[in-house]
């Protein structure tokens, strides 16, 4: 049974949303914030790195940076550019992207339901960006931006959600830079509210999509407060953080490539003698298609040219959710051995390169001398992930690339 409440969010004032409407603090570094924030003065990039706000070299952990989020957090609030709703609703959010919409459901999830594995996850996290987190959101005493949470489609789910986006006005309808679009509609009416609520509950499980630590992060904030609060209830505002959640049939997750920076002492031929030891190597010609087209395919490029590999019979454990993953595959069977990457958390020999970026991307940076050989991975299914999760394994780093990516600003969950 899974909790989905209801809230009061804090959210732009409808004709300053998309000025506010701001990419997540995860995907940008400190100089393209300060970039954006010129670009768009009222962007949320202020409170999701607030550092912009501060003098260039000041540590991203120094207190004076949480302390200057939740000034800017809270200056949108007095500057009347965001206001807070008077009673408690759903939110839906359609992110549309390609000409693919997905629908999402704006709510609270609960803290207990994290800790008892209620809501599952397939990542996993680390304890600096953990902590870094926590004071982000205990400084500002509010969920400034949403996690990405993912559910097995329900029809009763899909019929409210459109009923209620053909019968009403969205409040935000709106493209970003990057050609994204983004609405948002209230759902306000309590038959609908009640009608989401017992969905929800009839459902086993939720599953973390993208942000695992800012889920994990929200959660430990929470227990935090009950330290604080030895009295509290379970009703208070800290018991329950801010999701989107999506229907697993809606989401597209794309590809998450490997590139190396070199190929540990071996000379090509070398390099190409191992990898045939267990893997099958195919040469594209000049011209053809070399994006890997099914599970188990990949491609390779190194030396101005592109090959398809595939693992061989008996390789690898057909049979074991994890071991099946392209990427466990790649890492078991080519990556550790050959190229000595025991673990691509840490190692900083491997990058990784989002597939929205294109495989032009990993040729460029082959070609370029930064990195010599480059893999294209095919993309990880939904089914996997879910059923990953639901062994309770973990999927191997960067196995995952969601877009669109949710945008910060548009609700804002306040814990008191």
């Amino acid at each position: 049974m899974a909790t989905f409440k209801p809230f009061k969010a804090v959210r732009p004032v409808p004709e300053k949303a998309a000025q506010i409407a701001s990419l997540p603090y995860d995907v940008m570094d400190s100089d393209e914030a300060r970039v954006e924030v010129a670009k768009h003065p009222l962007s949320f990039i202020h409170v999701e790195k607030p550092e912009v706000d501060l003098p260039e070299g000041t540590d991203l952990y120094d207190p004076k940076v949480y302390a200057k989020a939740k000034e800017n957090l809270y200056k949108y609030i007095s500057d009347g550019h965001m206001i807070q709703d008077d009673k408690p609703m759903f939110y839906i959010y359609r992110q549309t992207m390609d000409g693919r919409s997905q629908y999402g459901l704006v709510g609270l999830s609960s803290v207990d339901e994290y800790m008892d594995g209620t809501i599952k996850k397939h990542e996993l996290t680390r304890a600096d960006k953990e902590a870094d987190r926590i004071r982000h959101v205990d400084t500002c005493d509010a969920h400034p931006s949403p996690v990405f949470f993912t559910y097995r489609h329900q029809d009763t789910i899909d019929t409210v959600v459109e009923n209620v986006c053909k019968s009403t006005k969205a409040i935000y309808d709106f493209v970003s830079d990057d050609g994204i679009g983004h609405s948002l509609w209230l759902m306000d009416d309590p038959k609908d509210i009640k009608a989401i609520e017992e969905a929800f509950a009839g459902l086993r499980y939720l599953y973390v999509a993208d942000g695992h630590h800012r889920t994990a992060s929200a959660a430990k904030v929470g227990l935090l407060r009950r330290e604080q609060y030895p009295n509290f209830t379970g009703e208070e505002e800290f018991n329950f953080f801010m999701t989107v959640i999506f229907p697993d049939n809606q989401l597209k997750i794309f590809d998450y490539n490997r590139v190396v920076k070199d190929l540990k002492g071996n000379t090509v031929a070398e390099f190409f003698a191992k990898v045939s030891e267990k893997w099958n190597v195919e040469e594209i010609p000049t011209g053809a298609a070399f994006n890997p087209s099914k599970l188990h395919q990949m491609s390779m490029y190194i030396d101005g040219k592109w090959y398809f590999i595939s693992p061989k019979a008996g390789t690898w454990n057909e049979q074991d959710v994890v071991e099946n993953l392209d990427v466990s595959i790649l890492q078991k069977n080519l990556l550790h051995p050959i190229l000595g990457i025991e673990d691509p958390r840490t190692d900083k020999r491997i990058d990784f390169v989002g597939g929205i970026r294109g495989l032009g991307e990993l040729v460029k940076r082959v070609d370029s001398g930064r990195e010599k050989v480059a893999f294209a991975m095919y993309p990880t299914s939904m089914d996997e992930l879910i059923g990953i999760a639901d062994a309770g394994e973990i999927m191997p780093p960067k196995s995952t690339w969601f877009e669109p990516k949710l945008r910060s600003g548009l609700f804002i969950h306040l814990l008191k």
